[in-house]
């Protein structure tokens, strides 16, 4: 038998959203500066922010997928689902973050 949802399951994915959004604000501000010659980007950044959504996005489904032919609670599905999506942003911010910090001043 499945457990009962607790109101942590409930707001769980809201803050992994909330999250995965202001990652994906900053990833977005610093490949426009990027693109705009603020600084200089990786040769293949302008193919790898197309293709890594392709690819997040078969990840997110799977992931809902296999939560939810176990079982899972609506709210435990919807995290899931966020995990690989937010596993990536987080990763872009940081590595744009990075060389964004190595700007000279």
């Amino acid at each position: 038998m499945a457990r009962k949802p607790t109101p942590f399951d409930l707001i769980r994915p809201s803050i992994l959203m909330t999250q995965m959004i202001a990652e994906a604000n900053l990833v977005i501000a610093l490949r426009m500066w990027g693109m705009a010659g603020a600084w200089k980007m990786a040769p293949g950044e302008k193919q790898r922010m197309v293709t890594e959504k392709v690819a997040a996005a078969q990840a997110s489904g799977l992931a809902m997928a296999k939560a939810a032919l176990s079982g899972a609670t609506p709210g435990e599905v919807a995290s899931a689902g966020l995990k690989p999506v937010r596993r990536r942003t987080r990763a872009n911010a940081a590595r744009l973050t990075r060389s964004a910090a190595k700007l000279p001043r």
